[in-house]
């Protein structure tokens, strides 16, 4: 089933002229507004949030704005620069999160996630993780995804808080309370629509459609029809006019899964070709297939190191194109690298075959593919006695720098995500448990190894400056062992009356 993303920029004008002005734009307390021109009066285009709380509004005449608020700060507005900025977040969009994004003016972004949404942890993190990405960059944001692009952009604009999920199905009951506005329709049309006391879509759903076509033209009707999925909503997807990209259109549609596999890979063989004139390999491949029902489906694939070859593409390609949903037939095929590096030759290990190194490379891009690239990691030490900073993730392929695991005290080889709360009884303040509770289940401690006094590091936080764990391994009687520490200031940890937690399980 389709899934669709629609993205709203509420305050895009200002956030994206906040960006391009960068530490000379005016400070966020500012009430400031965007003018531009409708006929000879000048209007107020753009809000931002300060003013609009004065009660400012978008459409108010400059000159009642200003008798309103006396120290507002005016800038002219610019429809194209914000139009072209648009574009570009839409490429940033294309190369994090789906292949199919469109730019939707003058405040939003299309993005179909069919397929995709596994690869980021679900729908609910991959639309958290794109609000809180252009929340980072000064960008406020909310998004909303269903199954059909009409449903999404109403959630977005009337739901979303910043983030929110209609189910599958669910997209009817889930707009039925927004007002007539959460269709696109025209700002006529709704006014008129409200005139007769259709102020919700539940409410214009259940009134007969013939008389308002006659009424309102067939705009509405198509409207309701798109939010229901009835009628196909095409998206034309952004594409970067530099990116190395092949088509083939066919005389008559396909939809053999055998036969798309094959025009795959010869459009593998072009795009190699394409790369390697521009000496670059491919990281992240896009096959996108247009139906002739005007519809899109889309492959996406990647691999760890760039990758020119052309057997090792088309596999990765063909294992998903069960996937593809070929409708009535596929009329055209589109390959794009959208993200390519500069490929060198790499030498032999050897002169003799046997003595090369075993080339993974394959297997990871296989497995990524399958289960998403985020959950397959490698992991590396880093310099920390503090236990959970003492690791962190890295790509399966990363190279070696070299770094060691510490010998000093045995570790278990995993942690719990968080330190867990332990009720421990001990027999003397400074010694080890002799029995705790975790889970609801007591355990009496059979035999203890410790202390490993960990500090905290207090050239990164303040707060660490006292802050001491001592680490106990411990072993219960039924010969489970448990990594459990005692948390607290120092002079608290010395006397036993810190906290106790339990960090990890040995195997």
């Amino acid at each position: 089933m389709p899934r669709v993303v629609s993205l709203f920029l509420p305050g895009w004008p200002i956030d994206r002229l906040r960006r391009a002005m960068g530490a000379s734009a005016p400070p966020p307390e500012t009430r400031l507004v965007l003018v531009g021109r409708d006929g000879a009066r000048r209007i107020v285009t753009a809000v931002s949030r300060p003013a609009e709380q004065a009660g400012v509004h978008i459409g108010m005449p400059l000159a009642k704005a200003h008798a309103l608020v006396p120290d507002l700060v005016t800038m002219n507005a610019a429809p194209a620069a914000d139009a072209a900025a648009l574009t570009r977040l839409a490429l940033w969009a294309l190369g994090h999160y789906a292949p199919i994004v469109a730019a939707d003016p003058p405040d939003g972004l299309v993005i179909d996630t069919t397929g995709t949404d596994r690869l980021h942890g679900g729908e609910e993190r991959l639309l958290t993780g794109l609000v809180n990405r252009l929340a980072a960059s000064g960008i406020t944001a909310r998004a909303a995804i269903a199954g059909t692009l009409g449903a999404a952009h109403a959630a977005a604009r009337f739901l979303a808080d910043p983030v929110r999920v209609v189910p599958p199905g669910g997209e009817a009951e889930t707009v039925a309370g927004l007002p007539v506005a959460a269709l696109r329709i025209d700002p006529a049309t709704a006014a008129g629509l409200r005139l007769l006391g259709l102020d919700s879509i539940g409410a214009l759903r259940a009134v007969p459609r013939a008389p308002l076509v006659l009424r309102f033209g067939t705009g509405l009707g198509l409207r309701l029809d798109q939010l229901d999925g009835i009628v196909a909503e095409p998206v034309e997807p952004v594409r970067d006019p530099e990116l190395v990209t092949v088509r083939r259109a066919f005389g008559e549609p396909i939809g053999a899964a055998e036969t798309i596999a094959r025009y795959a890979g010869l459009l593998v063989h072009d795009l190699c070709r394409g790369l390697e004139r521009h000496g670059l390999g491919a990281r992240r491949l896009d096959l996108l297939f247009s139906r002739v029902d005007s519809g899109l489906q889309a492959i996406r694939v990647g691999t760890a190191l760039p990758v020119r070859d052309e057997k090792r593409l088309t596999r990765l390609l063909c294992d998903r194109i069960e996937t593809v949903d070929p409708g009535f037939g596929i009329e055209a095929m589109d390959l794009t690298a959208t993200l390519a590096e500069p490929l060198c030759g790499r030498q032999m290990a050897g002169l003799i075959p046997g003595e090369e190194e075993a080339d993974i490379a394959g297997l990871v891009d296989l497995i990524a593919n399958r289960i998403g690239a985020r959950r397959l990691y490698r992991l590396a030490p880093v310099e920390s006695d503090v236990p959970e900073r003492s690791v962190h993730r890295v790509s399966p392929l990363a190279p070696d720098d070299g770094a060691g695991w510490p010998s000093r005290w045995p570790r278990p080889a995993r942690l719990l995500a968080r330190p867990e709360a332990i009720e421990v009884m001990a027999l003397l303040p400074d010694h080890p448990p002799a029995a705790f509770t975790w889970r609801g289940v007591r355990r009496m401690v059979k035999r203890a190894d410790g202390p490993e006094r960990v500090f905290g590091e207090w050239w990164k936080r303040d707060a660490e400056r006292a802050a001491v764990r001592d680490y106990f391994a411990v072993e219960d009687e039924a010969g489970k062992r448990f990594w459990v520490f005692r948390s607290g200031a120092e002079e608290a940890a010395a006397n036993g009356k810190g906290r106790w937690f339990l960090h990890g399980i040995f195997a």
